[in-house]
């Protein structure tokens, strides 16, 4: 086993490249894993990015691998697929080409899955807790704000849930990836009011004051946008306040209260791993960058590259 691994370095705002990285050899219960692919995440990592979280923020206290602050320069992501003691594994753990991990840190992936579909897995997850965390929705009108992967998958699975979606974007190409895939998508401009549920999955802080221009009486703008830095304003005056609206956050990294009695983070990734063949994740899954080019990957990320939906790097 080499004593080093190459791994993807944030070094200031706008600024990524490849480190080389320590490895220690496995002890009994971890297993060296070989990278062939890596999610880059269109939310938490655009903003480490550009520099929109705040330095002293934690990576992630909840996984492992995510250890110290923002500060630059750092290592981050957490959607590596690769190989491990034979089959394919899915790790929480930062862009690096090989790494040493618990075996009990690790997803099993099912035999035959496309790898590079299977970096999605954290967005499946994150879209099945937001599905989780809106509760009941059979028969109800939902929107979701932002199509892009997060919001396209939170789509599909409130539809199974029952719920009649429409999905809104800005931007054109979306709304049509979003329509082959079965989600009725709109404009903002055509999105429809007197919703009981509105999912915020765009990103942009101006979004959630429009999502509360289209609840109902006592509806819902449940947040599954992380800002970062960035302020959102929010207009809680007469109509918000009479209309007894409601702003909720949803979020991965654990389990609600309220849900704590059926679910668990184990079953939620079982779960979540079983959806990634019955979901139309090649749609999603549109751009993959060498290791080599991932400055290019998050410039493209960044400036919003037309058809760019999900970027990947590759190990091979």
């Amino acid at each position: 086993m080499p004593s080093s691994a190459a791994a993807v370095e944030f070094a200031g705002p706008h600024r990524v490249g490849i480190a080389a990285v320590p490895l220690h050899q496995p002890g009994p219960e971890e297993v060296v894993v070989n990278t062939r692919f890596s999610g880059i995440s269109g939310g938490t990592e655009l903003l480490a990015y550009r520099g929109e979280i705040d330095p002293g923020w934690p990576l992630d206290e909840r996984i492992q691998s995510l250890d110290g602050t923002f500060t630059y320069p750092f290592r981050y992501g957490y959607a590596c697929v690769g190989e491990a003691d034979g089959g394919p594994v899915f790790a929480f753990h930062p862009h690096q080409d090989h790494f040493v991990a618990r075996r009990d840190e690790l997803v099993p992936l099912p035999a035959g899955m496309d790898l590079r579909q299977a970096t999605l897995f954290p967005l499946v997850e994150t879209a099945l807790q937001i599905a989780l965390d809106a509760g009941p929705v059979l028969g109800d009108e939902v929107v979701v704000l932002g199509l892009g992967p997060v919001g396209a998958l939170t789509a599909l699975l409130l539809q199974r849930g029952g719920a009649s979606v429409v999905g809104v974007d800005p931007l054109p190409w979306r709304r049509g990836t979003a329509a082959r895939m079965g989600i009725e998508a709109v404009s903002p401009a055509d999105a429809p009011g007197g919703v009981a549920l509105v999912i915020e999955a765009s990103g942009q802080p101006d979004a959630l004051a429009d999502a509360l221009d289209l609840l109902a009486h006592e509806g819902t703008a449940l947040v599954a946008s992380w800002y970062g830095t960035k302020v959102a304003a929010l207009p809680l005056g007469g109509a918000f306040h009479r209309r007894r609206l409601t702003i909720r956050s949803t979020q991965v990294s654990t389990i609600p209260a309220a849900l704590a009695r059926r679910w668990t983070l184990k079953r939620r990734r079982t779960i979540a791993a079983g959806l990634l063949s019955e979901l139309p994740l090649p749609m999603l899954a549109t751009h993959t960058f060498p290791l080599a080019a991932v400055a290019d990957a998050f410039a493209a990320l960044d400036r919003g590259e037309d058809g760019l939906i999900h970027a990947a790097l590759c190990y091979d």
